[in-house]
This record gives C-alpha cells, structure tokens and sequence, in this order.
C-alpha cells in the first residue's frame, strides 16, 4: 500500500546515514523533506505540513531538544521521533520531557524505525478503535483520545499520542493496582530500563495535567506501580 498520503521530515546532521534513510522511507512510498541542522528543520516545518518528524538529538546551531519544544508551542499532536546515541540515557529522558513520543537508540535497524513510523502514524490518523464512547469522564474532565485531548471547563489541553495512550489505559483501569511492568507493556508494548525511567516522566507530566481535579490522582505504590484514582460523583 502507498504511504505517498503521508509526509515526514527527517532531521539528521550526518549526511550518509541522511541519505540511507530517506532513501529507504522513499522506497516505502513516503514523501520526505530532510534537514541538516534545526534551523532549517524549524523553517521547514513553519513551511509545510508533516504528519510525523523523525528528529535527531545532536544538532547544529539548534539542537534537537530546542526543535522540539518550539514545535510543541503549536503543534502538541505530531508524533516525535528522537534519535540519539545509545549511552545518552539523560537525551531519552530530556525527549520524552519536552513532548517526544518515542526514541531510538543509534545504531539502529531500518526496520525498527520503520515498524515505529508505521505504528505512530496509524494511530495518529485513526479514529477510535474500540466500540466506547469518544469521550470518557475521568472526575470533572473530559477526555477525548481520538483528537488527543484533555478537556475541564470549556479549555482543552493538547496532548501528545503517548500522553493520550497512556491516560486511555489508566481510564480503562481506574482504582485498580497497576504495575508498572503492566503499563509499560500494554502502552509501550515493553518493559525495559529506559521505559521505566520514561513512564516517570510522563506520570509527573499527566499528574500536571490532573492536578486542578482533586478527586483525580495517580498514586505512587512503592515498589509496586500505581494506582489512577478518580472519586466518583
């Protein structure tokens, strides 16, 4: 089947491994713009509409980080992709802070980045893929993953598709002990070190997000997991 509908724009400074990969995204029937640097990369996204960005770390004149959070002031919902090498733990856990979706670790393999596009993108363009409402009560919110958002009193809060993953999984489970070997595979498909050290993130950022809620918590079980709790009524 034809990707030609979607449109990425890969950021790699290294020319070689530049090429190789837009050539093979090309091959897969995807249409590509590529950036050496961030400069370029933040003057194309301004110009163009991606559906997903496969961005690396280590960047001239902007880095990635800095890519990043300047597009996540007006887009929250284009999958993020970061790439960044493999002793840099802290770079995972700086990614996923700023509103990245996903990392890989360098050397990778062609097939895992393309196995990660093909799954960001299908999720980011599908509706609901279950039969419950689109819109689920969690206290004195409105939630709404199939337009990743997060709504309380009229104003919505924009949410990145893991950020969005995430609660979904929670709402199903709410009031249940979860652990965190459990969320890690039923949302990121794995349970590793770096999953785990990334799911911390993303609770401290979800319990932002809830916080204006009091009957709304994700409580901390030590060496357990969690627990999404929701008062009713």
């Amino acid at each position: 089947m034809s990707n030609n509908s979607f449109k990425i724009l890969l950021v790699e400074d290294d020319e070689a491994l530049r090429f190789i990969v837009k050539d093979n995204l090309m091959e897969h029937g995807y249409d590509v713009e590529v950036a050496a640097d961030g400069e370029i990369a933040l003057e194309l996204f301004g110009q163009n509409n991606f559906d997903l960005i496969v961005l690396d770390v280590m960047l001239p004149k902007v880095d990635g980080f800095q890519v990043a959070e300047t597009i996540r002031k007006t887009n929250d919902q284009i999958p993020i992709i970061f790439l960044t090498a493999r002793s840099m733990t802290e770079d995972k856990i700086t990614g996923l802070t700023i509103g990245g979706d996903d990392y890989i670790p360098k050397p990778f393999s062609m097939e895992e980045l393309l196995l990660k596009i093909k799954i960001f993108l299908k999720r980011s363009q599908s509706q609901p893929i279950d039969s419950e409402s689109s819109v689920i009560k969690i206290g004195h919110f409105d939630f709404h993953f199939d337009d990743l958002s997060l709504t309380l009193n009229g104003e919505a809060r924009n949410l990145t598709l893991k950020e969005a993953e995430l609660i979904r999984y929670f709402a199903r489970n709410a009031n249940k002990v979860l652990s965190r070997n459990e969320i890690l595979e039923n949302v990121w498909g794995s349970d590793d070190y770096f999953l785990g050290r990334s799911l911390d993130v993303f609770i401290s950022r979800l319990r932002k997000y809830f916080k204006a809620d009091a009957s709304v918590k994700i409580i901390n079980l030590h060496g357990i997991g969690f627990r999404f709790s929701v008062k009713k009524g």
